[in-house]
């Protein structure tokens, strides 16, 4: 499922950056040195390569800082960067650009280096040549889920339930207090027009749970030969793999054309992307 971020929510959320990075006294530094009415235009500069996500909050962060502050875009997002590619300008009050500053490349640099590594994996599926689809997990960063999520889109993978709330996904944990088969009819009664995706962690829970037609089982923490396994056992059914997937291993996992792998260091793992905000 496909989410956009709800802009309250967008706004509530710079706003808390904006208030953790000002305090109640503003950019003193600025205030000290730059004459309040002062302009100048600076730009937004990739200084390695990656995959653009976050222009629909660097937009938010100038706009509630200071309205008048203008954003051109040269990249969009989902675009290739290379080193000293120019992302954008913003022209402006100076004092308003400099605090704008670590807000905008804190959210910039983050959700692009999670584009980025999706778009590592992404190509590491396509040169492989499978039908194998790659999605997200819901370990991302408290307040992030939306923007991450988009992130992952940006670079090339499927996003896979964005909450509790859109998908059932019955775990080991699920069923300490009641049984798998109770438990997907209770999920059909409770809404029959949302997919059930059921976990399993071996061969044998596989072979019970097939019987009982769920929309999509979870191979969970399976090695390829399990996986392989698997597929063969229950030809008819829609798998995710899902634990253990790495750079390393994921054209193997892929190979055996497994419908879906969820990666959650797509999100709960990244490096950010090394952007800055120079003058010109």
């Amino acid at each position: 499922m496909v989410q956009t971020l709800d802009d309250d929510f967008l706004v509530k959320l710079i706003e808390l950056s904006i208030d953790e990075d000002a305090g109640r006294l503003g950019d003193i530094t600025s205030q000290a040195l730059i004459d309040e009415f002062a302009t100048s235009t600076f730009v937004l500069r990739s200084r390695e390569s990656g995959v653009l996500s976050g222009s629909q909050v660097v937009n938010k962060v100038v706009s509630i800082i200071d309205d008048s502050l203008k954003v051109s875009w040269m990249k969009s997002d989902g675009d290739d960067l290379v080193p000293q590619d120019n992302i954008a300008t913003i022209s402006g009050n100076l004092r308003a650009i400099l605090q704008s500053e670590r807000v905008v490349l804190n959210f910039l640099s983050h959700l692009s280096g999670v584009a980025t590594q999706t778009r590592m994996y992404v190509d590491k599926l396509h040169d492989s040549g499978s039908k194998t689809v790659l999605r997200d997990t819901r370990k991302t960063t408290p307040g992030f889920r939306s923007l991450e999520k988009a992130a992952v889109r940006h670079g090339g993978a499927q996003n896979h339930r964005m909450g509790l709330y859109d998908a059932f996904l019955i775990k080991d944990n699920h069923l300490s207090s009641v049984s798998i088969e109770e438990a997907i009819k209770k999920c059909r009664k409770f809404d029959e027009t949302i997919s059930i995706e059921v976990e399993v962690d071996s061969i044998e829970q596989l072979k019970q749970v097939s019987l009982l037609g769920p929309d999509l089982i979870l191979l969970d923490n399976f090695d390829v030969s399990q996986v392989r396994q698997a597929i063969e056992l229950v030809p008819e059914a829609k798998f995710e793999v899902s634990g253990g997937v790495n750079l390393e291993n994921i054209v193997e996992y892929a190979l055996t054309n497994v419908d879906f792998i969820a990666v959650g260091a797509l999100t709960h793992s990244v490096k950010s992307l090394d952007i800055g905000l120079d003058a010109i």
